[in-house]
Formats: C-alpha cells, structure tokens, sequence
C-alpha cells in the first residue's frame, strides 16, 4: 500500500496517523502475548512459572554491586561540636567545620559522636 502524503489534507493524515497508531498497539499487543507465552513454555520447561521466575531476585554484573548498595546511606561518624545539625561520615572531602576544628588544636577523636 502506498500513499502520497503531499496530496492528503490535514484531516486524511490526522486519520491516517490514529490508524496507524491503533494498528502499532495492536501489533504490540499481539507480541506480547507472543512472548508471555513463550516464556510460559520455555519456564514450565524447567518446571517453574512465570511468577516463580518474577518474583526471583536478579545477580548482578560481575564486578558490580547491587542496586541496593550502591545508593545506602552510611550513619555519621563525626559531629560538629558546635551545632549539632552538622555530621560528616568520614568519607570524601571534610567538611569546612572540621578544617576549622583541626587547625584550632581539635583531633578528630574529640570530634566523635
């Protein structure tokens, strides 16, 4: 089927992009449940379910962490003696309070929580 898009008006290539976008969802719909069913079979192969198969956590990539871990948060370690809002876990870069507590005499021990 060919069409000459510079001869349609507004109103046939309006109606042409809805058909065309109702028959891509249909296509969509169609593959999958295509592929629904063949990973039904390709699991029942194995004696499992789709479900079984869902609900199983994924490995991660060799060599990297969980998801999980890779955004955890780490309690604080240190807190600024003089206003107790300010905490810092010891990694990275030191906050400005600390370098004002080191170059006043303070260790970082008496910095602890």
């Amino acid at each position: 089927m060919k069409f000459n898009l510079n001869s349609m008006t507004k109103k046939q290539l309006e109606k042409l992009r809805t058909d065309v976008d109702k028959a891509l969802e249909r296509l969509k719909s169609n593959d999958l449940n295509a592929a629904r069913q063949a990973a039904e079979k390709a699991a029942s192969a194995f004696g499992f379910s789709l479900s079984d198969l869902a609900g199983a956590p994924a490995k991660p990539a060799r060599g990297r962490k969980p998801a999980a871990a890779a955004g955890s948060k780490v309690a604080p370690k240190y807190r600024n003696p003089e206003n107790a809002d300010e905490t810092w876990t010891g990694r990275g870069r030191p906050p400005r309070w600390v370098l004002d507590a080191e170059a006043a005499g303070k260790s970082r021990a008496e910095l602890l929580i």
